[in-house]
């Protein structure tokens, strides 16, 4: 699969082979292997492995095709908004962004190209038109690109912080602000890299959070992000000892989110507010609570 990607504003200034693992989501050892059999490539000027990436750098991505097994589909993943530029569904829990090592069940991108919807070629290969992602384990609104203008626009959108993404979370226990900031700064855990946490030697991650219902043991609230960091909000709302309820691996209470009927954290996508890359109309998308979600809140409400 041949596709052509500007270089992350985020990389410039990285070696070429440590760039290209985090743009493809590979270990370094892949990376370099696609480097050195050019099926990673720098346009239009020389390059070896430790090539450092520069601001207007083209990376070209020409992957060999590997037969795999057919990805399964997300049959009950609704599309709330499509046009000509993009498309924005409603994903369900347990569905990836993209494909990924390792990950064999259905994503985003698989199951719009099964429906037929066109997608931009315009992004790493197996991540085209994806301009922003949600956790396997995380439902609500992602947006996706279908043109090369809107995946340019909206990239750059996402990446100044200008699309506004509102999510509602039911956080453990009872907070004592209404409403407030978290500022801290997010990186991996060195002792479990699955993990992320709170780190001087992290990237800058701000979360805005509002109470919208008081349960006394747990708090339904309205969060905005100013930024995108992996596990931000569970990492965030843990770290000033209020867990989402169903997340055991950032610290919550396993019994409560088993009580309220809960296999993952509850987490929801509730709107995107981003202005439409070719006409400039600010546009809001909303979306509902899934059965889940809305089964627990029924629970602990009663």
């Amino acid at each position: 699969m041949q596709s052509i990607v500007p270089a992350p504003d985020a990389l410039i200034g990285q070696r070429f082979d440590v760039a290209v693992a985090k743009m493809m989501g590979e270990s370094r050892t892949r990376a370099r292997d696609y480097i050195d059999t050019q099926q990673v490539r720098l346009v239009a000027r020389s390059y070896d492995r430790a090539t450092i990436l520069q601001a207007g750098d083209l990376v070209e991505f020409d992957i060999a095709p590997v037969q795999e097994q057919q990805e399964p589909v997300a049959q009950d993943m609704a599309i709330v908004f499509e046009d000509d530029d993009i498309v924005v569904v409603d994903k369900p829990v347990g569905v990836a962004a993209h494909a990924s090592v390792g990950w064999t069940g259905p994503t985003v991108l698989g199951s719009l190209l099964d429906r037929g919807v066109h997608i931009t070629e315009y992004g790493a290969p197996g991540r085209q038109g994806i301009v922003s992602r949600l956790d396997v384990g995380t439902s609500g609104l992602m947006l996706v690109c279908k043109s090369e203008l809107a995946y340019k626009e909206m990239r750059r959108q996402f990446s100044e912080h200008e699309v506004k993404k509102t999510y509602h979370a039911l956080v453990q226990g009872n907070l004592e602000q209404d409403h407030a900031t978290i500022d801290a700064p997010i990186g991996r855990d060195s002792a479990r890299d699955f993990r992320f946490t709170i780190t001087p030697a992290g990237k800058e991650a701000i979360t805005h959070w509002d109470v919208l219902e008081r349960f006394g043991e747990a708090t339904l609230v309205a969060v905005g992000l100013e930024t995108g960091r992996t596990h931000q909000i569970r990492v965030h709302m843990s770290s000033i000892g209020h867990p989402l309820v169903g997340d055991p691996m950032y610290g919550a209470n396993p019994q409560l989110g088993q009580r309220l009927g809960l296999n993952r954290q509850w987490l929801h996508a509730m709107r995107l507010e981003f202005r439409h890359p070719r006409t400039k109309v600010w546009t809001t998308v909303d979306s509902t609570y899934p059965p889940d979600l809305s089964h627990a809140l029924a629970v602990i409400r009663a």
